[in-house]
């Protein structure tokens, strides 16, 4: 297996594994693409679940730091698909050069993530990641933990890197915190990882996950800026 390594990358970019991946699969130049504007609420939508997953929704985020006005990035659920034979929901990351999209399962009993692309690239996890918990199980001190085995392949499908990824999660806090989409209820989660392919994945992330909203901090360091739908109950 061909050894490598993502290195760190500059705050003001996308602090995303697969950004990383171009040494290894040698085509990862990021399109010119029209900045996406910040997504602001539009027709509010009657029944929004606890873990967002109708399709249309939409947020933008800005990396923390990052001046108000300048380009966002922006997450779009495009509806349900198939990966690797799994139904699944499509949520596609645009905005600065970035093109990444995640393969989810959701409903009741948590979020899982089953594989992540990018024009070239293919990372798919077995079994699932799951990212989220049962929906009546949150509190402070939940934890839960889990291994996925992950393989990373070209565009033809041919096998790059395989390995496995080992997480962690900690709720940590509930707060209160204003970003510039509003100021919102959330949970306070800490991530760790490890993995066997050269620290494909960052060690240890914290996200806000607001209940209806979705992530109000991304693990990335992306603080949400707009949204495309109103809060259960606002």
């Amino acid at each position: 297996m061909k050894r490598f390594s993502l290195g760190h990358l500059h705050t003001r970019t996308l602090a995303w594994p697969l950004l990383g991946l171009c040494a290894l699969l040698g085509s990862c130049a990021p399109a010119r693409t029209t900045p996406p504007q910040t997504v602001a609420a539009s027709t509010p939508l009657s029944s929004v679940s606890f873990y967002p997953r109708e399709v249309g929704l939409a947020w933008s985020y800005l990396p923390e730091g990052d001046a108000a006005g300048t380009a966002p990035y922006v997450l779009r659920n495009l509806g349900a698909t198939l990966y690797g034979g799994e139904a699944v929901t499509a949520y596609q990351l645009t905005g600065r050069g970035a093109a990444q999209t995640w393969y989810r399962q959701a409903d009741a009993s948590g979020v899982r993530l089953l594989g992540i692309a990018k024009p070239g690239v293919n990372i798919s996890l077995n079994p699932a990641w799951q990212e989220y918990p049962a929906e009546g199980t949150w509190r402070l001190g939940l934890s839960w933990q889990g291994q996925s085995q992950v393989t990373v392949s070209d565009e033809s499908g041919k096998v790059q890197a395989q390995g496995t990824v080992t997480y962690s999660y900690l709720v940590q806090d509930r707060r209160r915190v204003e970003t510039p989409a509003g100021t919102f209820e959330v949970w306070v989660v800490t991530r760790q990882l490890t993995d066997t392919l050269g620290g494909l994945f960052p060690a240890t992330q914290q996200l806000w996950f607001a209940p209806f909203v979705g992530e109000v901090r991304s693990p990335e360091g992306l603080l949400l800026t707009g949204r495309n739908f109103a809060q259960a109950g606002k």
